[in-house]
């Protein structure tokens, strides 16, 4: 490896509003709607709404900061500096941890798909064939993860448009040669009611929604490798709004038109696959498994780009070896890829080897990093915009709306969902279950933290010590 001159701006805008577009459609859009809309029922639209509205007022808070500052440590560096060290080695290490997991989990899921295409190859040997081609393409350049993210994403955004015109033109009943007796507005109201199993299923929707959400954050930490950072931040907080009122209550306002809510179709295959088979489509199945292959495929590239650049950022910090901040002569940072799709790697074969036991430990201690994440960048904000109107207001292009009261409230938010789902008690991957393995794991990355820091402080002391006693005494 070669000490290139640091990452380099190898990303293109198209690159960047791709990337900021595609990060908002995770894979767990169309496979995790289904439980919420058997819970909630139509107003599952409302459990969308509240998360989306969370997201929106967090990622303008992070956009504040990442414009007047942008850097490929995002958040964790912003509360490095306005927190404190321990809270930027903390937020950077569990965010680092909950990509690598993430990893093994959409390799794990794009591996099944390919399987029931090729079943020639075992499950196990599609998962290490995508890990490797896209650990690959992480390590020639920047521009190969932009160019693959941009027609990946480019996929996602296209399916999911059709999918919208296509439903709505058959709700209304002008899609021709479509079956669509079963839909029509009236599946929002007539079979139970807009809210079937009480105004209390809202809140129990958000729980299994808002960990779809998670990667709206990326352009952020992509916007230091790209041509114009400043310009791209700007520009991907300013178009969240209506990304996620497009593609997330758009598309499942158009699902639970189609269908009644409580149609067993729309848990048994999905709720993509079964709106599009009502409808007597050809071969929905297949087309809908080929875009969420392609939703797999786009957060497994994200996702090792992510965990890399957070494990880049902390190494430059001295948060992390020192070896993951050098980059070879293209700008790429190939320890900290290497190190991340290792541990990627691991956490697969613990899919494989122990599903009900490490993994599941692996996947719920990860859960609740999404809220953590949040919640720090909030209290980053708080502080940091301070900070900035002292020391270089002229920085100041993205503001928070009505600060500091906004900024309040959404901490408020945070911490009421995050003691909801304490009261959730069902299952092996419970809330309750998620917050508090989450948390045990955040405790004890900030415990590493305090001692990393103190140990440093007595170092520090040491070394000023050593100095006094060569000063010669006059």
């Amino acid at each position: 490896m070669t000490d290139g001159s640091g990452l380099q701006a190898g990303l293109k805008n198209r690159h960047l509003s791709m990337i900021a577009i595609g990060g908002v459609i995770g894979a767990g859009l169309f496979v995790g709607s289904s439980s919420g809309i058997a819970t909630a029922g139509p107003g599952i639209l409302l459990s969308y709404a509240l998360v989306g509205t969370l997201v929106v007022l967090v990622m303008r808070m992070l956009g504040e900061m990442s414009a007047a500052n942008p850097t490929s440590g995002s958040f964790s560096a912003h509360a490095d500096r306005a927190l404190g060290r321990w809270a930027g080695f903390s937020i950077g290490w569990l965010y680092w941890f909950f990509w690598v997991v993430v990893l093994a989990v959409e390799a794990t899921a794009g591996a099944k798909i390919l399987e029931g295409w090729i079943p020639a190859v075992p499950q196990w040997g599609w998962a290490l064939i995508v890990m490797v081609v896209l650990t690959a393409t992480n390590l020639v350049s920047v521009g190969s993860y932009g160019e693959f993210e941009f027609w990946f994403a480019g996929i996602k955004v296209v399916a999911i448009g059709a999918f919208i015109v296509v439903g709505a033109l058959a709700v209304f009943g002008v899609l021709p040669g479509a079956h669509t007796d079963k839909a029509g507005i009236g599946n929002l109201t007539d079979h139970g009611g807009f809210l079937p199993n009480g105004p209390g299923a809202i809140l129990t929707g958000v729980l299994l929604v808002v960990f779809s959400f998670m990667g709206s954050e990326i352009a952020t930490l992509a916007a230091g490798e790209s041509e114009d950072p400043q310009r791209a931040v700007t520009k991907s907080t300013n178009s969240i709004i209506w990304r996620i009122g497009v593609f997330y209550l758009g598309s499942i306002l158009v699902v639970v038109c189609l269908l009644p809510w409580n149609d067993p179709s729309i848990k048994e295959q999905g709720s993509y696959v079964a709106a599009l088979d009502s409808l007597g489509i050809a071969h929905a199945g297949q087309i809908m498994n080929f875009i969420v292959l392609t939703s797999v495929l786009s957060c497994l590239n994200s996702g090792l780009y992510t965990a890399s650049r957070m494990a880049f950022s902390l190494g430059g910090r001295g948060d992390a070896p020192a070896a993951f901040a050098r980059t070879t002569s293209r700008g790429v940072p190939m320890a900290a890829i290497i190190a991340s799709v290792v541990f990627g790697f691991v956490a697969v074969f613990f899919n494989y080897a122990f599903p009900d036991t490490v993994f599941l430990f692996l996947v719920n201690s990860s859960g609740a990093v999404a809220l953590f994440v949040w919640l720090v960048i909030c209290a980053s904000q708080l502080r940091m915009r301070r900070i900035i109107e002292r020391e270089s207001p002229e920085k100041l292009v993205v503001r928070m709306w009505l600060y500091p009261y906004l900024t309040w409230a959404t901490i408020a938010l945070i911490v009421f969902v995050l003691g909801y789902m304490l009261t959730d008690t069902k299952g092996e991957s419970s809330g309750r279950t998620t917050v508090l393995l989450s948390l045990l794991v955040a405790l004890a990355v900030v415990a590493v933290s305090v001692i990393k820091e103190r140990v440093r402080g007595g170092q520090a002391v040491a070394a000023a010590g050593t100095d006094t006693d060569k000063v010669p005494v006059a």
